[in-house]
């Protein structure tokens, strides 16, 4: 009689193939499953050798894992995955342990967690980050729901994380806290990507950079503060010559840019709890420009052509654009931690921000250097307000942020679009200051609407008759 498997994976396309293979490797005995049994056949037939136990239908899956059970689902979001958990309800015993490795909505996850938790069964939200790559070697895991259900999976869950000075993976939080965590951690991730795109065309458009430099400019730039994946890759991307012809890869993609839907969640999310996250909606909303290409190609034969600024000294704005971006980023994550904090304080999660940074330091996109500062900063104040009042963030910003203002204003007078190094200029300058021009719409509130207003020199509320 065969061995019953340690655990149970549903779902093997890309992610979820890559991620049994981790499992594997890191000797647990894993049974596969997926919707089409064909994919199965092929995936159990080309790693023979490996410890799998393919099988075919929802029945003769969960009965192949011992009990409790820890099954992984690596299926699209939404209906998908609530059509899974459907059908293996009627196998699934007390105790067994269903683990969404998707990027679920979370509060599709807390749905399911008071669900399941019905029938006696533990349900797992699980971020899951790092890609194709992140899965196979070492991804960042962000798990939420019951304590209790993460405490059997914590030994599982280190040995196939990412790990850098410790595995990339604890305990976020009850019900949907881990799923939430991976969303906002996918909108920092649009804001850095956008960033760091919004910096090449500067460079390019005003500066006249080339890609053989931008590789050289963006190899020295991961060396120090900047030093991350997106930096690494995108030093790897100015390289890459084009294999159908002439010159660079990079100047020959077309540039209209996807996205899978968790960005704009961040945003929306944020406007539903009073955050507000400019930088990560500018990134989503660049996105959304770029689909306009058709229109894009009309409207530059229409109106105004750049103002070219013919007189930067390419290594003076090099490193200008270098300090623009490190500030820019450290107020997008702003951004996206006093995200986080509200959530946890509206959610009652006691989320550790100090904690999450770690995880994100190893086997993500957005893993990079930085991550240690914000570590060490939410160590040093786990309930600082805004991450830019940490003392070493107050400091880069103070040096950095000049910087930030000559790139979005060369960039403003080129007429090179710069939309989230420009929210994050706006963002730090809102905050900063003690007085804000909404007096006056809050008198405009009053005059059209009766809103009232508060005073500043006399406690209670006001409305004025302002039409005499």
């Amino acid at each position: 009689m065969q061995k019953k498997s340690d655990v149970g994976l549903y779902g093997l396309a890309v992610m979820g193939s890559n991620l049994a293979r981790n499992l594997e490797s890191r000797g647990y005995q894993v049974s596969v499953c997926n919707r089409t049994a064909s994919v199965t056949e092929q995936f159990i037939e080309e790693f023979s050798n490996l410890k799998f136990v393919g099988t075919e239908g929802l029945q003769e899956f969960v009965q192949s894992i011992q009990q409790p059970r820890k099954i992984i689902l690596m299926v699209k979001a939404g209906e998908p995955t609530d059509a899974v958990i459907q059908g293996l309800t009627p196998f699934l015993e007390l105790g067994d342990i269903l683990i969404d490795g998707g990027n679920a909505w979370f509060k599709d996850t807390k749905r399911r967690v008071d669900l399941l938790a019905k029938i006696g069964v533990n349900f797992i939200g699980a971020g899951i980050s790092g890609g194709e790559t992140g899965a196979l070697n070492g991804p960042s895991i962000m798990p939420g729901g019951p304590k209790h259900a993460w405490e059997k999976v914590a030994e599982m869950f280190s040995k196939i994380a990412a790990n850098v000075d410790g595995p990339c993976t604890n305990y976020i939080g009850p019900d949907g806290a881990g799923h939430f965590v991976k969303m906002v951690r996918n909108g920092i991730e649009y804001a850095d990507m956008q960033l760091i795109a919004e910096c090449y065309q500067t460079l390019t458009d005003l500066a006249g950079f080339k890609p053989e430099q931008l590789a050289k400019t963006f190899e020295k730039w991961n060396q120090g503060v900047l030093s991350s994946f997106l930096i690494e890759i995108t030093t790897e991307i100015f390289k890459f010559k084009d294999p159908e012809g002439e010159g660079f890869l990079v100047d020959k993609i077309l540039d209209r840019a996807g996205q899978k839907g968790t960005g704009q969640w961040t945003s929306e999310v944020a406007l539903e709890l009073g955050i507000p996250v400019p930088t990560i909606a500018a990134a989503v909303t660049a996105r959304t420009l770029s689909s306009f290409k058709d229109q894009r190609v009309v409207a530059s034969k229409i109106l105004p052509a750049l103002t070219q600024i013919t007189d930067l000294d390419q290594d003076k704005f090099a490193a200008e654009v270098h300090n623009a971006l490190y500030a820019a980023k450290i107020i997008s994550y702003a951004q996206g931690m006093a995200l986080i904090q509200e959530a946890s304080n509206q959610y009652h999660w006691d989320l550790k921000l100090d904690e999450i940074a770690a995880l994100w330091k190893g086997g993500c996109i957005i893993r990079a250097k930085f991550l240690g500062d914000i570590t060490k900063a939410y160590q040093a104040n786990p309930n600082i307000a805004n991450l830019m009042l940490a003392d070493f963030m107050t400091k880069e910003l103070e040096k950095n942020i000049p910087s930030l203002r000559k790139v979005v204003s060369d960039a403003c007078l080129g007429g090179v679009p710069v939309m989230a190094l420009a929210t994050a200029l706006s963002y730090y300058d809102c905050y900063r200051s003690a007085n804000l021009p909404q007096n006056l719409t809050q008198a405009q509130r009053d005059f059209f609407g009766a809103h009232t207003y508060q005073r500043k020199d006399i406690e209670g509320t006001f409305h004025t008759e302002w039409e005499k």
